[in-house]
């Protein structure tokens, strides 16, 4: 039968004309006039393609907008009732940047807190100047050794190290603050020195105000606080000028800041501010009687905040509330740095302690 000049059926031209469409089969470049009749046929059947419109999933107006909406409410709702709650999401609103090392006197305090934070045992510098200063040895300056009086240079920057290692030894060493005899610090004091021996002859057994341990070393009661975590800040820093004789006359003038918690438990933190300057002398041997090793104590002042007011027990003893301090005169900042200590507490007069603004 002929069908059109093609001996090829049409079952068979349906199913070639489809695998082409598909791209299973290789189409002819010019179709036969069979072809042209079958794919018409085709056409004619199925009708034209539906125009492609892509996904168009239901729309639901209105409702994204009013999850967003409660959303916020509920978000304002607890930042109002909970504003703490929240304070991490954005940072504490502090700066908790590193300071660098200190190196000159400061020209001014600290500046206050912008939103002054409550500490926790988590984060027991937190609200405080503290938050930026580094960790005991670290928060220390050490000058360039140079030759200076009977010492070479190399013999002046072990002078440095044994005076920054006694200042560590005194007042960050754990064992210290948990009230235990500082026997490495004591090493470092020339034996020989009269007034020392006496001091360290009745201020650990019998303190008093005149030998009150308290005023080289750093000590708390085990029975009434503990250290909250294992980190004292510091920031300080010591020099270094030939003294008397030849000497090598080091001062040092560093604050400590200690975070407490009460030994029997709670999140309530204190922290005590203690400031020292210490001036000490490491001694010509063939013209001062020392021990190798030890320096002579020209001069030692401390001043301490939330530390107990007229304490003789041998420990700083702190408060757990919410004061600033008690105490007589005008107002402190233990943080303060620009001034000496003789400075800052000129206006207190024979009064033991001040009124600190800030701990």
């Amino acid at each position: 039968m002929d069908n059109g000049g093609s001996s090829i059926p049409d079952e068979e031209w349906e199913r070639f004309l489809r695998e082409a469409e598909a791209g299973t089969a290789g189409a002819p470049e010019e179709p036969s006039a069979r072809a042209r009749m079958v794919s018409q046929r085709l056409r004619e059947e199925t009708g034209p393609p539906a125009p492609w419109r892509g996904h168009q999933p239901p729309r639901r107006r209105g409702r994204g907008w009013y999850a967003v909406g409660l959303l916020l409410v509920v978000a304002l709702f607890v930042v109002a009732l909970k504003p703490d709650l929240v304070t991490g999401w954005f940072g504490s609103g502090e700066d908790d940047t590193p300071l660098t090392a200190e190196s000159v006197r400061p020209s001014a305090p600290p500046a206050s807190e912008a939103a002054l934070q409550r500490p926790t045992p988590d984060d027991p510098f937190r609200g405080s100047p503290a938050a930026r200063w580094a960790d005991g040895a670290a928060g220390i300056t050490l000058p360039k050794a140079r030759a200076t009086g009977w010492m070479s240079e190399r013999q002046v920057a072990g002078a440095l190290d044994d005076s920054l290692a006694f200042l560590v030894d005194a007042g960050v060493d754990p064992g210290v603050l948990r009230g235990e005899r500082p026997e490495k610090a004591i090493a470092a004091l020339n034996p020989k020195q009269a007034d020392t021996r006496a001091f360290l002859a009745s201020a650990f057994d019998s303190p008093s105000r005149k030998n009150n341990p308290l005023l080289l070393f750093s000590r708390f009661d085990p029975s009434y606080a503990r250290l909250a975590g294992d980190v004292v800040r510091t920031r300080g820093r010591i020099t270094y000028r030939e003294g008397g004789r030849g000497a090598v006359e080091v001062t040092a003038d560093v604050t400590f800041v200690y975070p407490l918690v009460r030994a029997a438990g709670g999140e309530d933190v204190a922290r005590t501010v203690v400031r020292r300057e210490i001036v000490m002398s490491w001694d010509d041997p063939s013209k001062v009687i020392t021990e190798p090793g030890t320096f002579t104590l020209l001069s030692y002042k401390v001043d301490s905040a939330n530390g107990g007011c007229d304490n003789d027990t041998g420990y700083f003893v702190p408060t757990f509330d919410e004061g600033t301090g008690a105490g007589e005169g005008p107002p402190v900042d233990p943080y303060d740095r620009s001034a000496t200590v003789d400075d800052l507490t000129r206006g207190r007069g024979d009064a033991e302690c001040g009124t600190y603004t800030r701990t």
